[in-house]
């Protein structure tokens, strides 16, 4: 594990009292049927983060659930989503003693009124706290710099206004070996590598590990390609409850093809344990 390193929050916001709790709230306008205004804070260039949307759909599912941990979530992103008003609908497909099933899908409104699906997903939830304690794994932490030897977005020239309003909300230190793109020197490598928090000092849970898994850059900069890498398809798997302090984000590209890429992703807590997983294939714009 690299050196043991706190969140740079003056004051620390806490879960169910946080800018990330607050922009994630979704109202229940009748049983399994929720309104939402999506912010504009957690965007790039103007589409909303895919990690966010999937936090929004994860707690409504949260509520309409009778267990409250996502445990596997899969989404399919079918158009891009606006900051603004949405409604989720969900639906459950099945409920059990230790796991429960749904699915639910975010929609909002065309310039003509029409209503247009975003994101559609299905997931099962149960009681990470109820998992035994057995762990058997050749997982292993990444290993990479101290927090005060990486470098994040203040680091780097000034941002074009409004470009990526959501790297004000994180606390991101990226790893200096996956930031040749930033120098224009990609490695060729698809990797990236960063510790990660919320800049208001919020702890983690399961749900904003789902925010975690698709908010550093995307490999694709580090294997020289430039611009939007939308996602097509996530999944997340939450392993546990992370440990309070700063999480190591570690994401690798393996395969560039057909102009599609996969990112597989890992997030450790300060206990080094692996808590989420994902898999998330993506279009690479190559021209």
């Amino acid at each position: 594990m690299g050196e043991a390193a706190t969140a740079p929050a003056a004051v620390r916001a806490t879960i169910g009292d946080s800018e990330f709790d607050r922009d994630t709230a979704v109202t229940r306008r009748a049983p399994g049927v929720y309104d939402i205004d999506l912010s504009a804070g957690w965007t790039i260039i103007s589409a909303v983060n895919g990690g966010y949307l999937l936090a929004v759909l994860g707690r409504a599912l949260a509520d309409a659930l009778p267990h409250s941990d996502p445990f596997t979530i899969s989404a399919h992103y079918l158009t891009a989503s606006q900051p603004g008003p949405a409604v989720i609908r969900t639906d459950t497909v099945r409920t059990g003693r230790t796991l429960s099933t749904g699915q639910a899908s975010l929609f909002q409104y065309d310039e003509e009124g029409a209503e247009v699906e975003r994101i559609r997903v299905l997931a099962s939830y149960g009681n990470l706290d109820a998992l035994p304690d057995d762990v058997r794994t050749t997982a292993r932490p990444p290993v990479f710099p101290p927090m005060d030897q990486c470098f994040g977005p203040q680091d780097g020239p000034a941002p074009v206004s409004g470009s990526s309003a959501i790297a004000d909300r994180l606390m991101l230190k990226l790893d200096p070996s996956t930031l040749g793109w930033a120098l224009g020197a990609p490695s060729g490598k698809g990797e990236m590598r960063s510790w990660f928090g919320l800049a208001d000092g919020r702890d983690a849970d399961p749900l904003s590990l789902l925010l975690a898994v698709d908010a550093l850059p995307p490999t694709a900069f580090e294997i020289g390609l430039k611009g939007w890498v939308p996602t097509v398809e996530l999944t997340v798997h939450v392993r546990a409850h992370p440990a309070p302090g700063p999480l190591r984000v570690s994401i690798t590209t393996r395969n560039l093809a057909g102009g599609f890429l996969e990112e597989d992703a890992e997030v450790w807590d300060s206990e080094d344990r692996l808590v989420a997983q994902s898999r998330q294939l993506a279009r690479a714009r190559l021209s």
